[in-house]
């Protein structure tokens, strides 16, 4: 599970991960972003994701609202797993899927339901939740998902030298021990990347930490890139 506020990053790393495992299919579908922004957006950072859609090693489908029932979109998923041999699922997002399926038929369990089924054939799902409000502690998840997933991805925006940042950390692992530093998270203009810990600064989460040591841990800017 991806979670942080709007713009931060969720829906391009996750695609990194759907992109990085070349050896299986994955599946990916999109409720928020229109299909052609997002191969547009994938295939900047180096990607390949239009690529790998025509060679049929991702599936891209875009959900429009009300065009499918909980029982339908799970019906769509599990096909691509048994008939495809899909190994890796992304949803972005779950708020989309929420705002999309009828509240009449309980998605949020035929959710569980599918991660459930997933988890049974071996299949890595990526789920990703946007937050309500863009800095401090009090971030508000319109949902509360986070016992569906496994591990839990937190994203953050921070202020720092007067410049907008993203952080990363994860938050939740059930199975064995994870890193729980706080890192720097940058996007573009061709590559994600991701910096020392941010082990000089306090509150982070905050949004607003207090700095204690030089701008030396802090990512710098990439080079633009060549026209």
């Amino acid at each position: 599970l991806f979670m942080g506020p709007a713009g931060v990053g969720k829906s391009t790393l996750a695609a990194q991960y759907v992109t990085a495992a070349t050896d299986v299919p994955a599946a990916v579908y999109l409720f928020d972003e229109r299909r052609e922004t997002f191969i547009e957006r994938c295939d900047a950072l180096g990607m390949d994701m239009r690529t790998r859609i025509a060679d049929g090693r991702i599936f891209l489908d875009q959900v429009e609202p009300g065009d499918l029932s909980p029982g339908e979109f799970a019906h769509r998923v599990r096909t691509r797993v048994d008939e495809d041999g899909c190994r890796i699922i992304l949803v972005d997002s779950l708020n989309g899927y929420l705002n999309a399926i009828p509240t009449g038929h309980l998605p949020l369990v035929r959710m569980y339901e599918l991660v459930a089924y997933l988890n049974d054939h071996d299949v890595a799902t990526l789920l990703i939740s946007a937050q309500h409000g863009m800095m401090g502690t009090h971030m508000i998840s319109p949902i509360d998902v986070s016992y569906l997933a496994d591990s839990v991805v937190l994203l953050r925006f921070f202020e720092a030298e007067g410049m907008v940042r993203k952080a990363i950390s994860v938050v939740k692992k059930r199975t064995g021990t994870h890193e729980t530093t706080i890192r720097e998270f940058a996007i573009g203009p061709s590559r994600v990347r991701v910096g020392e810990p941010l082990s000089q600064f306090h509150g982070v989460m905050t949004g607003v930490p207090r700095y204690r040591g030089t701008s030396g841990p802090l990512l710098e800017d990439d080079p633009p890139a060549p026209r």
